[in-house]
């Protein structure tokens, strides 16, 4: 008998293998058909726990949202979630499955707009070392829009070396498009001001009037929906402020009016109102004007060496 016990516990134990994650769960870039229009999104899916989809969605305006569940079965995933930009008071629905390599699926919108998407998987964006940096170039001549053109209704202007949006209007977006940099850029907003600068077009460093509050998400030197500044250091309304950005593959770092308050952090995603969702490609600046007045100068980017 102590023999038979001693073999039994020589046995080893095999536990049940672990189930292998669903093919959806990533990080993927989406592509929303709008009629004649395409535009961008983003969606992640994540397991939680040892059963359960959550996750979470970037639309065509707007931040980041959870997913609190998503359904999958037979190969099709599904979930809702409450509008929040949107017209229209009815839930977001999505419907997709794997199309090949990506994702496909529709949607219904919060005002019973159906319309169809496409996705392909994020890609990473993770560097094999640090860059070396290349001469500094200032994108703002300080006499006129070269070099610079807007999307739609144009309401800025050169003034004196300060770029100027006057009233709400159309973006203004950079000829030239960037992958990895370190950018400077001073702003001045009036009371209640609102606007943002987009890496590559697609990550908004937020500017809001965001005097006595707490660091969030959507204030003051956030990237916008995802990583919140460890501290607000707005130095309020008419005053000249700055973001110092570094930009490597996902990892960014920003020092607003000179001190650190995002260090090395990944941004998961394209943020709300991007021009596409094409993250693997590089991109341009570009300068949110469709909010209010607005006041830029002394912009310096210094590009990585290719």
């Amino acid at each position: 008998m102590r023999n038979a016990l001693l073999l039994l516990l020589a046995v080893p134990v095999r536990l049940p293998a672990q189930s292998a994650q669903p093919s959806i769960v990533g990080r993927w870039d989406l592509t929303i058909h709008n009629g004649n229009r395409e535009q961008p999104s983003w969606l992640e899916i994540r397991v939680s726990g040892n059963r359960s989809l959550t996750g979470q969605l970037v639309g065509v305006a707007g931040s980041a949202r959870p997913i609190g569940k998503v359904e999958y079965q037979n190969g099709v995933f599904r979930f809702s979630l409450p509008p929040q930009w949107e017209q229209g008071s009815n839930d977001l629905s999505f419907e997709g499955r794997r199309d090949g390599d990506g994702l496909s699926g529709t949607m219904t919108t919060a005002d019973g707009k159906q319309l169809s998407w496409t996705g392909v998987r994020a890609p990473t964006l993770r560097r094999g070392r640090e860059p070396e940096w290349d001469k500094p170039v200032r994108l703002f001549n300080g006499k006129d829009l070269a070099g610079w053109h807007a999307q739609g209704d144009n309401r800025w202007q050169a003034v004196n070396g300060i770029l100027q949006n006057s009233a709400p209007g159309g973006n203004l977006i950079s000829d030239a498009s960037f992958s990895d940099f370190r950018l400077h850029i001073e702003f001045r907003y009036p009371k209640g001001g609102n606007s943002g600068v987009y890496l590559r077009g697609r990550y908004e460093v937020q500017i809001e009037d965001s005097s006595n509050a707490e660091p969030a998400s959507d204030l003051l030197g956030a990237i916008y929906g995802f990583l919140a500044p460890s501290e607000l250091l707005a130095r309020g309304p008419g005053e000249w402020q700055s973001f110092d950005v570094t930009l490597v593959g996902r990892m960014v770092s920003v020092a607003v009016n000179g001190r650190s308050v995002i260090c090395h952090r990944e941004i998961p995603g394209i943020t709300g109102g991007a021009l596409d969702s094409r993250e693997g490609e590089p991109g341009p600046i570009f300068l949110q004007g469709d909010h209010g007045p607005i006041e830029y100068r002394n912009i310096v980017l210094t590009p990585a060496k290719r």
